[in-house]
């Protein structure tokens, strides 16, 4: 089997377990925080489990980088992400560095100071810009696989 193929199943799979994790958290998990009834609670419970879940995604999103910078070297496509009609390509690539900040910088050093200091009532604040935020980055996601996907069989 050619390397290149190893690296786009690679990459398929990270993304899978990757924005599989951000779709269930987005739809499921901040639905269902939000619609407790102790204030502070929620917060502290979504912050424990995204501190584990964020393993994972560190994990997923480093080998979808490193699949991914792969793919483009061994087909000699660096000049693709200077065009235009790569669209897609700009999508991915956006999408994995704006979760990557969350990752490796905000979830690690940001989040945990702001957690102690969120008063209950200020949890009740700050679900629904983190619902936000996450809809936001999975139509982004979404709307960068189904580009992908696209793309890799010849429809772009």
């Amino acid at each position: 089997m050619e390397p290149h193929i190893i690296a786009r199943i690679i990459h398929v799979v990270c993304v899978v377990f990757w924005i599989g994790g951000v779709a269930m958290v987005t739809t499921v998990m901040i639905p269902a925080l939000r619609g407790m009834d102790k204030e502070s609670e929620p917060f502290k419970i979504f912050h424990e489990f995204e501190r584990r879940f964020a393993r994972q995604a560190r994990f997923t999103t480093a080998m979808t980088a490193a699949s991914g910078a792969f793919m483009i070297h061994s087909r000699d496509g660096w000049s693709q992400i200077f065009q235009g009609s790569q669209w897609w390509l700009h999508a991915m690539i956006g999408i994995w560095i704006l979760f990557s900040i969350m990752l490796f910088i905000i979830e690690p050093f940001v989040l945990p100071r702001m957690v102690g200091k969120i008063s209950p009532r200020g949890s009740r604040r700050v679900f629904p810009v983190m619902h936000y935020l996450h809809i936001v980055l999975l139509i982004g996601s979404v709307i960068a696989i189904m580009g992908g996907v696209a793309a890799a069989h010849g429809f772009l």
